[in-house]
């Protein structure tokens, strides 16, 4: 039995995954089994795959019809019988040390169940393009803030005991978010950690930019809140959120933000859908904060209704955070020339900040901003 099986779950990666197994062949620990399940490539990812699996037998290749990355992900596992498990994307790199520096954390900390690092990115081509992944403060972690804080800690490069897998209930069948979905679980069990040190690349290419679009925002803004309200419902002993097959299909069939709420309204209890609605939303402008895409006129229709069906909404966790929020997406707004939904979104006592702020980022070039806000206090 190997020391440390190995989960890849793949798709159309032809162009990445000879790079992607050689960072794992190449690890300082090779007593290590790597389980690929290639979730209905059309490219050549499959015979690449097979070429290195003849000069290495710790490859294991298994083909399935396309599922999705939960179904593939859940497949992988099942194979395994390590004691330890990492898992790897098809696309991404592992630094040569990244295994002996997880298990020696886990061997060192008994308490944790899983453990992840930092990711330096990279560019189509392999290059660094300056920018690391930020790490997550999984202490403030909180299933009932909004949206919630999710105790989240980086897939591509994680590491974590499988008992503890087992016992959480493995991948759940989310359709994006499934692994924040199992570190809920997998936190009642044990301690989470990010190695504050970059231990790998994640790519970032033209087809992850083009998922980032406001449907993917609004798809994430329901399925993770959802995933949430799942661990609202444990904590309190409440019976558990089924997630099937029909259910997926329900939310993934929607368009609008509103929509996504109604098809999982049915499911919910009476006192726990405001705290959804909001939820929602908030999830949804944090995500326009990062992402390249703004708020549509129907999103901010439901955020304007936010009050109304949430009365608590002021005193919820985080509330301020997603009050900035709406004001720095109505201010990118108005820049991209949408003055009139801007004005819409941002409640009218914040007019002046919306409006100057938007006139400070149009007149002035980034260079002469960043300048400025190095001798002006922020504005509080």
């Amino acid at each position: 039995m190997a020391k440390i099986d190995v989960v890849m779950s793949v798709y159309n990666v032809g162009r990445y995954v000879t790079d992607a197994l050689r960072g794992i062949r190449n690890q300082t620990i090779e007593d290590i089994r790597i389980i690929i399940v290639d979730d209905g490539s059309t490219d050549n990812t499959g015979e690449l795959i097979k070429k290195e699996q003849a000069s290495d037998p710790r490859i294991q290749y298994v083909y399935q019809e396309n599922a999705g990355i939960a179904a593939a992900v859940s497949a992988g596992m099942k194979l395994c019988t390590a004691p330890f498990v990492a898992r790897h994307d098809g696309d991404d790199i592992s630094y040569r040390f990244r295994f002996e520096k997880q298990l020696d954390y886990l061997h060192q900390n008994t308490g944790c169940v899983a453990v992840s690092g930092l990711a330096r990115h990279i560019d189509e081509g392999g290059q660094p393009i300056g920018t690391t992944t930020p790490a997550k403060d999984i202490s403030s972690v909180d299933d009932a803030s909004i949206p919630a804080k999710e105790p989240y800690i980086m897939q591509p490069l994680l590491m974590m005991r499988r008992e503890a897998y087992l016992q959480a209930g493995g991948y759940r069948l989310l359709t994006i978010g499934e692994d924040t979905d199992l570190y809920w679980r997998l936190s009642k069990i044990g301690s989470l950690h990010i190695m504050p040190e970059v231990i790998g690349d994640y790519r970032i290419h033209p087809l992850s930019i083009s998922s980032l679009s406001i449907l993917s925002g609004r798809r994430l803004s329901a399925w993770s809140q959802l995933s949430a309200l799942s661990a609202q419902r444990r904590r309190k002993g409440l019976p558990d959120i089924e997630f099937d097959k029909a259910l997926q299909q329900r939310i993934d069939s929607q368009v609008e933000l509103i929509d996504f709420y109604r098809s999982i309204e049915p499911i919910t209890r009476e006192d726990e859908r405001s705290w959804l609605f909001s939820a929602m939303a908030a999830k949804l402008i944090e995500l326009c904060f990062y992402r390249p895409y703004e708020p549509s006129p129907s999103d901010i229709d439901y955020i304007l209704n936010v009050p109304r069906v949430d009365p608590e909404v002021r005193s919820r966790r985080f509330y301020e955070m997603f009050s900035e929020g709406i004001l720095s997406a109505g201010i990118r707004m108005a820049t991209t020339g949408r003055t009139g939904d801007a004005l819409r979104l941002v409640p009218r006592r914040q007019w002046p900040k919306l409006l100057g702020r938007t006139a400070f980022r149009v007149a002035l070039s980034p260079g002469i901003r960043t300048t400025i806000k190095k001798f002006i206090k922020p504005s509080a």
